[in-house]
């Protein structure tokens, strides 16, 4: 090769990337989060669930006020609630079963028949489900869309529903679905929610409890509890609004899942909320918009590596199944000249004639590096990188995916510790400054009953509560990511040294053509 080639007269600068140092907020950000700033992606499917709770000092009369814009009093304490100023509600309306009262059409009625017949300090109340509406679709259209999907997977198992659209014109329209968690019975009064079971033996008898009863145990009295529930629902959410996209002529689709579970190797942005949306609406940075603004660019790093060394791929294997050794050296050397006198022509000043020094060398010292002679042997280096971004893609995407379920699990035990004082003293508090206290507390209360619940899911799904190894876990495949995303950025060097050779190898087919007519002519 050293024969065709010559050698560098300039040695080539190895270029250093630094990144900003961003402070830990308050929350729980993780630091390799905070790096780089792109375009934000956007992401339509959205449906979080979560259980109105008395115990932490909410209650359905105040949730159905805030969602309907109404003014509501709670018959159950005495409160009113009134948000018949709040901005942005399009429609409110109530679906009930057959066999429920008509009176429920009232929604003070039918939310304080709920308070009233739930007596305990800690009883559930409601489940609300929140939709993000496509914003492809009109406003009727989206109106046809919660209304079929309220009725068939709620109304129709027996739930009363109480649903809000909500639309400020900053490009998050959504839905509040509020349904009611007892069952009604055939003649329209509530129902039980749960019943008691007797344990049986092998032979159908009850077990004696040695108490003087029987061992029993308590069963829902419907399934709407059950944790596939979840999933169930979101699924349907993403056919029923995917088949309104379709029946509206939008080429647009959701999908409940996530990336993993679809097969795609790309990183999935985080939900803003409405606080952090807002604050970037107006200009203002926030740390989940530079989370998202990282994903972006870490995805559209990987989809330009993907793209480039697809096409050089292809190339290299065209020509080295095309490639005749000729006369005059290789086709690669060849080449490597053709590229050199273009870069040696194209500079006309001081620096220009530097920057092709260097872009030669950069050339050559990949040529030589990689024992390079042939198109055969660029090819089965290309080959080799090209297995190489799998590898690394999968590598980066399977940490990325691994650190948002501890990041995850880690801004849960933060806010769970952050809040847990605040619940304890609730159950130091008299029984007559109680409720006050929850009232003066409602959104810390709310905050901490999350976080011990997430907490509490993963203790009984076998996980155990480890935040110092979380931490260690997600340090170290915060350095491994960050080394593989350098080697990933290394990649472009050699990818631009072989898409050279092609603009050369273009070049000659095309100054070959020309010489080619003039011969004709």
């Amino acid at each position: 090769m050293g024969k065709y080639l010559p050698k560098p007269h300039v040695r080539q600068q190895k270029q250093n990337i630094h990144f900003a140092s961003v402070p830990f907020p308050l929350a729980y950000i993780p630091r390799h989060r905070l790096r780089r700033k792109e375009e934000n992606d956007i992401a339509i499917f959205h449906c979080p669930i979560q259980i109105i709770k008395r115990s932490v000092g909410r209650s359905a009369v105040a949730a159905a006020a805030y969602r309907s814009g109404e003014r509501l009093t709670n018959e159950w304490d005495g409160k009113t609630h009134d948000y018949t100023h709040k901005p942005g509600i399009v429609h409110k309306e109530i679906m009930l079963p057959a066999h429920a009262p008509p009176e429920f059409q009232d929604r003070s009625t039918l939310w304080n028949s709920v308070e009233q017949i739930e007596k305990a300090s800690d009883a559930q109340l409601a489940r609300e489900i929140e939709v993000a509406l496509p914003v492809e679709l009109s406003r009727a259209e989206q109106l046809a869309l919660v209304r079929s999907f309220v009725k068939d997977n709620f109304v129709a198992e027996g739930m009363c529903a109480d649903f809000a659209l909500h639309d400020k014109g900053d490009g998050n329209p959504h839905a509040h679905i509020l349904l009611t968690i007892r069952p009604l019975k055939p003649d329209g009064r509530w129902g039980p929610k749960c019943r008691k079971v007797y344990d049986l033996d092998s032979q159908g008898n009850r077990i004696p409890d040695g108490k003087g009863g029987w061992k029993n145990h308590r069963e829902d009295t419907t399934d709407w509890n059950n944790r596939e529930n979840a999933e169930k629902w979101r699924a349907a959410w993403a056919a029923y609004a995917n088949r309104a996209l379709e029946a509206a002529g939008r080429p647009e689709r959701i999908d409940h899942r996530s990336y993993k579970r679809q097969g795609i190797e790309k990183i999935p942005s985080i939900h803003m909320g409405v606080a952090s949306s807002q604050m970037e609406r107006r200009g203002i940075q926030t740390e989940k918009g530079d989370i998202n603004r990282q994903i972006a660019a870490d995805n559209k790093l990987l989809k330009e590596i993907k793209a480039r060394i697809t096409r050089i791929y292809n190339w290299t294997k065209e020509q080295a199944e095309a490639d005749q050794p000729q006369g005059g050296g290789s086709l690669v050397a060849r080449l490597y000249e053709a590229q050199a006198k273009v870069n040696s022509n194209k500079a006309r000043s001081r620096s220009g004639k530097i920057k092709a020094l260097q872009e030669n060398a950069k050339l050559l010292a990949f040529l030589q590096g990689n024992g390079i002679n042939s198109m055969q042997e660029l090819y089965e280096k290309v080959s080799a990188m090209n297995k190489d971004y799998y590898d690394l893609r999968g590598q980066i995407v399977g940490a990325e995916r691994r650190l948002a379920v501890l990041d995850e699990r880690l801004e849960m035990w933060v806010q769970y510790e952050k809040y847990k004082p605040i619940r304890q003293k609730l159950d130091k508090v008299k029984p007559g400054k109680r409720e006050k206290y929850q009232q003066e507390h409602m959104a810390e209360l709310a905050a901490f009953d999350t976080a011990a619940d997430f907490l509490k899911g993963l203790k009984e799904s076998g996980e155990k509560i480890t935040p110092k190894a979380w931490r260690a876990e997600a340090a170290k495949l915060t350095a491994q990511k960050d080394f593989d995303y350098q080697k990933m950025r290394d990649m472009r060097d050699e990818i631009k040294a072989v898409e050279n050779l092609r603009k050369a190898a273009d070049r000659l087919a095309h100054e070959g053509q020309h010489q080619q007519k003039g011969t004709e002519r």
